[in-house]
């Protein structure tokens, strides 16, 4: 199989409210949606899978735990200036986990998608 396309799956509580999420903050685009059990939205090569509790992927393990959103896994999306973006998410009401953080590399900062799942801004070093 070829295909430069990134998928990573998130465990969601809302898909439809992932969709709007993603779509409205982050610049993604919709793909295939069977709601309420699932949807896929891109940005780039980045196809976010987005599995709600009636998926394949939200049922039970063989030894009875329950898969769930919240993790500190997170998907890294780079960003231009992060001042701005934070500013421009604060104000559509976004939750972050963290302030911006500086380190060798650039600046970061997390905040939750609406099921607890971690997003990453990051700006680059001399971006």
């Amino acid at each position: 199989m070829t295909d430069d396309t990134v998928h990573v799956r998130y465990l969601v509580d809302d898909v439809r409210a992932a969709i709007d999420f993603y779509t409205t903050h982050l610049g993604f685009t919709a793909g295939t949606v069977f709601l309420p059990a699932f949807a896929d939205v891109r940005r780039g090569h980045l196809r976010l899978l987005l599995s709600g509790p009636a998926s394949s992927a939200g049922r039970s393990m063989p030894d009875g735990r329950t898969p769930h959103p919240g993790g500190w896994n997170r998907i890294h999306l780079l960003v231009q200036d992060i001042d701005a973006e934070v500013a421009r998410l604060r104000a559509a009401g976004v939750v972050f986990r963290s302030d911006v953080i500086t380190g060798p590399g650039g600046r970061q900062i997390v905040l939750d998608d609406p099921a607890g799942n971690p997003v990453e801004l990051f700006q680059p070093a001399g971006a």
